[in-house]
């Protein structure tokens, strides 16, 4: 993932900022494969840099507003 050369005013620049994004997503277990079939082929390019999936456990989640936990709150 090199950055690339731009030319400004006859001088040529490096850019080395590369646009990245993240998505977080909270779902139940039964959704957890489809999601990451859905999101490995929408981003999938076959070019160096189409990213990672990372899959962990959320133990809690507390809805602040009303005070829901677990999957109510999601």
């Amino acid at each position: 993932q090199k950055g690339h050369t731009e030319l400004y005013r006859g001088a040529e620049y490096v850019v080395d900022f590369l646009p990245k994004v993240k998505i977080e997503v909270v779902l139940g277990d039964d959704a957890v494969e489809g999601a990451i079939e859905a999101i490995r082929k929408a981003a999938q390019t076959g070019r160096i840099g189409d990213g990672k999936i990372f899959v962990s456990n959320i133990e809690e989640v507390v809805r602040i507003r009303t005070g829901e936990t677990g999957m109510d709150a999601v």
